[in-house]
């Protein structure tokens, strides 16, 4: 994980190909079982797939609590990219890029802040929230490889 002026950037390598990697990050039943921090679950409420789509789900967190999301989907570059503006509570902007190396494939998460005075807020939950949540896509895409 890399800190950067209002942005985290967290990097992870899979042993899959590219195509899988972007398959999971836009196949909504895919996504809704990796998305966010260790011990979370899903109910979409929305998932429109393209750019100017709306995606409205609500993470219920371990603990019982609820956290209402409003996303819309920004860009889709098959198999290389997917942008993210997350824009309720902190406003932020997801970028995932997916590169192809040796049948490998290198994501690099990047969550960039509107306003850094949210990202000082948020910067201490979100730097592992994000690496759990890589580890969350690794264990799905371990398991759509085999």
């Amino acid at each position: 994980m890399t800190i950067g002026e209002s942005e985290l950037v967290a990097m992870r390598e899979y042993d899959v190909p590219r195509e899988l990697v972007f398959r999971a990050w836009t196949t909504p039943d895919l996504l809704a079982r990796w998305w966010g921090p260790k011990g979370f679950t899903h109910t979409f409420h929305e998932c429109d797939m393209r750019p100017g789509g709306t995606w409205k789900f609500t993470m219920h967190g371990p603990d019982g609590v609820d956290y209402p999301n409003h996303n819309v989907f920004v860009e889709f570059v098959q198999p290389e990219r997917v942008v993210i503006d997350h824009l309720n509570v902190h406003e932020f902007r997801v970028t995932a890029t997916f590169e192809s190396f040796e049948g490998r494939t290198r994501v690099t998460f990047r969550q960039r802040f509107k306003k850094k005075e949210e990202f000082e807020q948020a910067k201490p939950i979100c730097i592992e929230a994000n690496e759990q949540q890589l580890d969350r896509l690794g264990k799905v895409l371990a398991e759509l490889a085999s």
